[in-house]
């Protein structure tokens, strides 16, 4: 109950302060292991996905976020902590967990922020817990966060944010889980590509 409160009031800050606008977040199941693939160009991302989901989120991050302030203390509540850019057999373990129970995993496949707003090269940690977990994948991207906080600014900007949810990647029948995850690879960065040129082109 807290924790529907908190993202709640944060959804109200988020849509007074930067006009948020939510589309697609039907292709969210209601229940089931789950993971969200979203573009990162901002420390506010994290955040502005919690607050756009339904359900609660648990989310890859590495753990030297949890020094900012604020925000910081917003996603150790919801995360799992890398030490190192790449992601151990620890926080493998943990995801592959949260998926097993039900839950709602949250990636950024390229591994760090976008410093100009593009699209990043995904790393394979989204493919390997893919193809291990079997769950169905759902690309999301965040429009306006590199605008509103880019990398290496303290105070945000005023400006909107739009948060776009891509059409789920899922696996196949009787397709292996090591082919599943590599076309999941694929298919979350075409997707990302595609959602991203609808929303500069104005659709």
């Amino acid at each position: 109950m807290l924790d529907r409160f908190i993202r709640y009031v944060a959804y109200l800050l988020f849509k007074l302060l930067f006009r948020l606008e939510v589309r697609d977040s039907h292709y969210v199941p209601q229940d089931g292991g789950v993971i969200i693939a979203a573009n990162h160009t901002s420390y506010l991302d994290p955040p502005i996905i919690a607050v756009v989901l339904k359900r609660r989120p648990t989310f890859i991050a590495k753990s030297s976020l949890y020094r900012i302030p604020i925000i910081g203390s917003f996603i150790r509540l919801y995360s799992i902590g890398v030490k190192r850019e790449q992601t151990g057999p620890s926080t493998i373990k943990k995801a592959l967990k949260t998926l097993m129970s039900g839950g709602c995993l949250v990636i950024f496949p390229e591994g760090g922020r976008s410093r100009d707003g593009n699209l990043m090269e995904l790393k394979k940690g989204l493919s390997l817990i893919a193809a291990l977990s079997g769950a169905p994948v759902i690309p999301v991207y965040i429009k306006g966060a590199h605008r509103v906080l880019p990398v290496g600014a303290k105070i945000p900007r005023p400006d909107k944010i739009k948060v776009i949810f891509g059409k789920p990647v899922t696996r196949r029948k009787e397709e292996s889980l090591e082919s599943y995850g590599e076309r999941v690879r694929l298919e979350v960065y075409s997707e990302l590509k595609r959602l991203s040129s609808n929303c500069y082109s104005g659709h």
